[in-house]
């Protein structure tokens, strides 16, 4: 359990794509787990945001995702799946580059299916919000980030700048 560094915006690492996780990995998987816990609850007392965060943020290279909004919610190998055809357009913000935001469009609605820390194979239907940072954080995993997504040359905001 600790606080990891969140790899920044202009670090090649952030493009890279994460493997596949194996049900070998878990016994390492739950200790990245609480890592990832403790990482994102300290960026959130810091800057007073952030719902999830992805692996290769902190520098680990596995297919995994840890989303806290209510509760911990751990989506290992996840698929995005049944992508809606209405989007939604929303300012994004990454723990990768929290001092901006960025302007893009997400599918509105979404299915994803994954395995949790048993290994049991789950699906989860998903809108609004969550569908919202499930494509986000599904984006790390393969090397994609939201400045790679906006909508145009001026979809790019200082926070502070921000009304």
């Amino acid at each position: 359990m600790a606080v990891r560094d969140i790899i920044q915006l202009g670090n090649p690492q952030l493009y890279r794509r994460a493997e596949s996780a194996t049900e070998e990995d878990l016994p390492r998987l739950r200790e990245i787990v609480d890592d990832l816990h403790d990482t994102m609850m300290e960026f959130r007392r810091k800057f007073g945001f952030g719902q999830g965060i992805a692996a290769p943020q902190i520098g680990v290279f596995k297919r995994m995702i840890y989303i806290h909004i209510d509760s911990p919610l751990v989506f290992i190998n996840p698929v995005l799946d049944d992508r809606s055809d209405e989007m939604i357009e929303i300012w994004d913000n990454c723990m990768s580059f929290p001092d901006l935001l960025v302007r893009l469009r997400r599918h509105k609605t979404c299915t994803v299916n994954y395995y949790d820390l048993d290994w049991q194979w789950r699906s989860m239907a998903l809108e609004g919000e969550l569908s919202e940072l499930l494509q986000h954080e599904c984006d790390h995993l393969d090397g994609i980030l939201a400045v790679s997504r906006a909508i145009d040359g001026h979809a790019f905001a200082l926070r502070t700048q921000m009304q």
